[in-house]
């Protein structure tokens, strides 16, 4: 029987399991959490699918323009019309496996309009999709564990690939529970950690994901694509905590957003981009934002109650909860945040990196999102990625033979050991609080050459440091190995927005203000030595 060891149990990671275990497959499915607490159940908005009897006019091919045009020309096509073609079959899996999605009086599933599409086709559970999704998959994995056929391994955390001549054999995981590194071996390893919020610190995501296993694959030799391209979500709350997510199906309600002028409301988006402007691709409703000094309002008010209570109650308690706001009185005060990542590990079409039995799927690789996300593409291409990798790895030989990794474990374990100080107080959050405050400033919504080139410096110093101070070891262990990949990988990022000098969808250069047409190609990096070298590759690596 072959096995695959997948590192992360969000809805990506799950579907892969769940597939996997279909096929035949054993699964090791490890993660730090339960699924529960996986960024996926903040997903709230809905998946995208077209099914018969949808909306007049909408059709497959129309949701494959729609979300090339969204990725503005980066999306590998072949990829995308794939993604687009097996939407239906997801849905209807989905709901085979008990997510109970949101219908009207009649019983037919309810679709909401979501940002830069043609046509309403983003189902939905009332305003808690990823939570239903992952609580119809968790159960589903239950049934394959009494099965036998997957195995969970919580309160373990990835630490690095165990690859020798091009190929991986498995990974090294950190157990928290026994302390102590150890070596997994398997005949496929696939990566769905997610994106790279904590590198921006406060986000509207889940500081879970903090890029770690992207940046120290990157260091063992795995390619890294199109890291510029970062989604600024513009509408989120303003909390101490975080910044909360008000849920683009606010605006595909009929949220309007607003500025005031002289106690005048001024509906910006639908005075510049006409009646669908608050629905306008992400990037430039948060560039509109970024002008107008960064926040503005969101009036939900005019809605009716029933319609709050029944298609946004999240948004609803949300606001109320952290703001003690009433959204069917009063406006809510919003600004951009840091949503998504397009960029992450280069994979092919079957989602295999360039190290061969290397996986990667969810936010973490880099496919089908081209320069910008469409709404509603997220949990579709999450699933979709996870059974893709899922009948690739099943259709493969298993019983692999492999190589002796022990002396590359005690050597991992001395490291893991040196900067770790009984006697030293300094704590290693202090170091990923500085990278935040870098990443925020200089890779925001708006890029300049000046901002970039100041923005590599102040990596490049935090580099030169972090391996020779010595941290307070009461500090789980993670945070202080983690810190070094976490470094190099923001500053994998910041090249790249610096290499890429035009504007194009997510990325937008104030220095570079037009897309230049002959840059329509991805940005490929690779890590050789500590040298960070990047190509432009115009046949957009990996997805043929």
């Amino acid at each position: 029987m072959k096995d695959v060891l997948i590192i992360g149990s969000g809805i990506s990671g799950m579907a892969c399991a769940v597939r996997s275990a279909a096929l035949g497959v054993h699964v090791t499915l490890v993660s730090p959490f339960p699924s529960e607490r996986s960024q996926s159940v903040m997903a709230a908005g809905g998946i995208n699918a077209v099914l018969p009897g949808d909306e007049e006019g909408d059709s497959v091919l129309s949701h494959v323009a729609d979300t090339l045009r969204g990725g503005c020309g980066l999306g590998g096509e072949k990829a995308v019309k794939s993604l687009c073609e097996h939407s239906g079959d997801i849905l209807r899996w989905l709901e085979s496996i008990g997510t109970v999605f949101s219908v009207d009086d009649r019983g037919r599933p309810l679709r909401r309009a979501f940002g830069g599409q043609t046509h309403k086709r983003t189902y939905y559970c009332g305003a808690s999709t990823g939570k239903q999704i992952v609580s119809a998959l968790v159960m589903e994995a239950r049934r394959f564990e009494a099965e036998g056929l997957i195995e969970r391994r919580l309160w373990c955390c990835f630490h690095s690939a165990l690859i020798r001549d091009g190929v991986c054999h498995g990974a090294m995981l950190f157990d928290e529970a026994r302390g102590g590194l150890e070596a997994v071996y398997a005949d496929a390893v696939v990566i769905a950690t997610g994106g790279q919020n904590a590198l921006f610190g406060k986000t509207a995501g889940s500081t879970q994901c903090d890029g770690y296993a992207a940046g120290k694959l990157f260091m063992q030799g795995a390619e890294l694509k199109n890291l510029e391209f970062i989604q600024y979500h513009p509408t989120t709350l303003e909390t101490p905590q975080k910044r909360m997510l008000i849920s683009e199906a606010a605006c595909g309600e009929g949220g309007r957003l607003f500025i005031k002028d002289n106690g005048r409301k001024v509906y910006f988006m639908e005075e510049k981009y006409g009646a669908g402007g608050n629905l306008m691709t992400r990037d430039i409703v948060s560039r509109e934002i970024d002008v107008r000094g960064g926040r503005v309002w969101l009036d939900l008010s005019f809605l009716d109650r029933a319609v709050i209570d029944e298609r946004l109650p999240e948004v609803r308690d949300l606001c109320t909860k952290y703001a003690g706001i009433d959204v069917t009185r009063e406006p809510i005060p919003v600004q951009p945040s840091v949503h998504f990542f397009m960029g992450g590990l280069a994979v092919h079409s079957n989602h295999e990196t360039n190290i061969k039995n290397l996986f990667a799927i969810g936010e973490c690789a880099s496919m089908y999102h081209g320069a910008n996300r469409i709404g509603g593409n997220s949990l579709l291409s999450a699933i979709y990625s996870g059974n893709v990798a899922s009948e690739e790895i099943s259709g493969r030989k298993g019983g692999m033979r492999h190589p002796d990794f022990s002396s590359d474990l005690e050597r991992e374990r001395k490291l893991l050991a040196r900067n770790m100080d009984p006697q030293s107080q300094f704590p290693v959050m202090y170091m990923r609080d500085m990278l935040a405050e870098t990443m925020q400033k200089r890779l925001g919504i708006v890029r300049s050459e000046e901002n970039l080139t100041q923005g590599l410096n102040e990596i490049d110093y935090d580099l030169s440091i972090a391996e020779r101070i010595h941290y307070d070891s009461s500090v789980m262990p993670y945070f202080n190995y983690s810190l070094t990949a976490i470094l190099t990988l923001a500053r994998a990022t910041v090249t790249c927005a610096l290499e890429r000098r035009e504007s194009r969808g997510a990325h937008y250069r104030s220095d570079f203000p037009k897309t230049d047409e002959a840059l329509e190609c991805a940005t490929i990096i690779a890590y050789n030595g500590g040298n960070y070298n990047v190509r432009l590759d115009k046949e957009r690596a990996y997805e043929s």
